[in-house]
């Protein structure tokens, strides 16, 4: 799958959203490995930081699913620039991609950043930050 296409999915799935407080509809799209996509999009709560973010409603179903290699990642909102994702998603994709997978943001009006995960999160708390040794 191209990245025109996963960035498709992203947008069209931004429809499901459940965003009653902040009108602010985002989706996402995961690319794995295998080949498969799985969407995501932000579902709010009257108890704001029990929300989740698109980002993590897509890494979440995919590897409840069974899956743990991802390639790329299409994120996308309503916004001027090209929608960053917020710090516990990183932080979340971090986790689960390499720092080589494609991560590309883009809004309406088609304006596209694509960037590693590296470059995302640089110097990320990681598995084996844990190890006292």
């Amino acid at each position: 799958m191209n990245k025109n296409d996963l960035i498709k999915k992203a947008i069209k799935i931004m429809e499901r959203a459940y965003v009653p407080y902040s009108k602010f509809p985002v989706g996402a799209a995961l690319l794995t490995k295998s080949g498969k996509v799985y969407t995501g999009c932000n579902i709010e709560n009257a108890a704001y930081p029990v929300s989740c973010c698109a980002e993590r409603v897509a890494i979440f179903k995919a590897i409840s699913d069974g899956e743990h290699h991802f390639t790329s990642l299409a994120v996308a909102a309503d916004t001027k620039r090209p929608v960053p994702p917020c710090g516990s998603c990183r932080q979340v994709m971090s986790e689960f991609f390499d720092a080589s997978t494609e991560i590309h943001l883009t809004n309406l009006n088609n304006d596209i950043n694509s960037i590693s995960m590296e470059a995302l999160l640089p110097f990320s708390f990681q598995q084996e930050d844990l190890n006292k040794q």
